[in-house]
């Protein structure tokens, strides 16, 4: 926690009276700390107490004369390592989640492109309400960490979830964030993601459903732990956030090979989520195809793509490690175990269309992880995101 540099983010719930103790633990810890407070929250705690324990002036108006900055949500998202929102309302979480930005807390968190942590604190019927936990299930997606509430009793006299974790518990868990995320430091990675589009003419292409959600998560949590990313990306409408991430934008398959083949010698590992055509059409029209009159069919020849993943197997290094993924309807383990020898990969990722909410077009994905030494370990269902920290985790084992 030394020398890290964390913005507290407090809205406007009961719980805000913890936030102080919160914020004197990491001081105590050698971090310094600014805070930003939605107006609201200032009802619960006052700028003086936040000032007086933090050392630092309290940022609660976008259009204050007192700013030192006169864009002061981008200076702040500059200086610091971690935004921590706590107290965090069902208020502030559904702005987060549908990018908002109508006070300085807000607009902070669309400019802030490093580690978020969020940890909500409600009534237990409004944190089990469905636009809450859609809202949740957004920002989990989105590579930010959400600390779930403690059960107990609330503020209305009843009890349930809802409680704000204890500031030892915020602070533990923050800390652990930060231990995990020096252990990739100095590492370099690929990582591939999203669909290749084969032309076929102008207007036409042969694609399939992959939208790259997969992959991007898997890159952003690589950076989150300090790792260079490369990530090499097929058509999708994402856009990496952490600035350790380079997005290299390619459409074909041969874009995609030709790039891996590039990079691949200068990483550490390579891991490759990006569903790619195996095949692609032998010619392609440079104008749109007209249907013809009294014909029924039309003939697309096809013939096969690079392989990517044999291709960096083939060149992989005794210092490097190649991870793929296999999405399979039939003879999943059998076919994906097959895969990972003939193709000399370290692990592989298995994906199985039979799996609902798992797959192409999800939020969520439920995998299993098959290692060289012959380890199976099957996951569960749960958000793209925490299923990357899981494979990232894997790779240390």
């Amino acid at each position: 926690m030394k020398d890290k540099k964390i913005i507290i983010g407090i809205t406007g719930g009961i719980a805000a009276y913890k936030v102080p103790q919160l914020i004197r633990l990491f001081v105590k810890n050698g971090a310094e700390v600014k805070v930003v407070a939605t107006r609201n929250a200032l009802q619960f705690v006052t700028p003086l107490t936040l000032e007086t324990v933090s050392g630092n002036a309290v940022y609660s108006d976008v259009f204050a004369t007192k700013n030192e900055y006169s864009t002061e949500h981008i200076a702040l998202a500059d200086w610091a390592d971690m935004l921590v929102v706590a107290p965090a309302t069902a208020n502030i979480i559904g702005k987060f989640a549908n990018g908002i930005a109508d006070d300085a807390l807000s607009t902070l968190f669309l400019a802030f492109a490093k580690d978020v942590v969020v940890c909500p604190a409600m009534n237990s019927a409004m944190y089990d309400n469905a636009a809450v936990q859609d809202n949740i299930r957004c920002l989990k997606d989105k590579g930010v960490n959400i600390l779930s509430p403690a059960e107990g009793e609330l503020a209305c006299g009843t009890s349930g979830v809802g409680r704000m974790p204890e500031p030892e518990a915020i602070f533990e868990y923050v800390n652990g964030i930060f231990d995990k995320k020096l252990t990739l430091g100095g590492k370099t990675f690929l990582v591939t993601a999203g669909p290749t589009y084969e032309r076929i003419d102008a207007v036409r292409f042969v694609g399939n459903f992959s939208t790259g959600k997969m992959g991007f998560a898997i890159a952003e949590e690589l950076a989150t732990r300090g790792a260079k990313v490369f990530l090499v990306a097929g058509p999708t409408h994402l856009t990496a956030k952490h600035a350790n991430i380079e997005q290299i934008n390619v459409e074909s398959a041969r874009e995609m090979y030709n790039k891996c083949v590039e990079i691949f010698p200068r990483c550490n590992a390579a891991i490759l989520s990006a569903a790619v055509a195996d095949y692609r059409p032998e010619t392609v029209a440079d104008h749109k195809i007209k249907k013809t009159a009294g014909t029924e069919t039309l003939d697309i020849h096809l013939v096969q793509n690079p392989d990517i993943l044999a291709s960096l197997g083939k060149m992989k290094t005794a210092g490097q490690r190649l991870i793929g993924f296999a999405l399979e309807t039939d003879n999943e383990l059998e076919n994906a175990k097959a895969k990972l020898t003939r193709k000399n990969l370290d692990m592989i990722v298995l994906n199985s269309l039979h799996d609902a909410g798992a797959g192409f077009g999800h939020d969520t994905n439920k995998v299993t992880v098959i290692t060289a030494d012959g380890t199976v370990r099957e996951g569960t269902l749960k958000s793209k995101a925490d299923v990357a920290k899981d494979i990232v985790d894997m790779l240390g084992q």
